[in-house]
């Protein structure tokens, strides 16, 4: 079983970095396409457009997350390491 062991790890890595790839990335474009602009001294000041919304993100679930991430590789790292304290034995 140990031959099988470093394979089964490089499947697991390699199924996670293929998951990832098609994780969404946050690129800085608007969302719509803004009409030619105007003259400026004919264009009305309140068509300029603003440079980064004022509102705030929830990021309570993101903590969460990260905190319940953290702990379960936590628990898996002490796992791991009393197994193979037991096993040497």
């Amino acid at each position: 079983m140990t031959t099988r062991r470093p394979l089964l790890t490089a499947i697991a890595a390699g199924t996670l970095l293929s998951a990832m790839w098609f994780v969404p990335s946050a690129n800085a474009t608007p969302e719509h396409h803004p009409a030619k602009r105007q003259p400026a001294s004919t264009a009305p000041r309140t068509a300029e457009l603003a440079l980064a919304d004022s509102g705030s993100v929830d990021t309570t679930p993101y903590l969460f997350g990260g905190i319940a991430f953290v702990a379960a590789g936590g628990a898996m790292v002490t796992a791991a390491v009393r197994r193979s304290r037991t096993a040497a034995r």
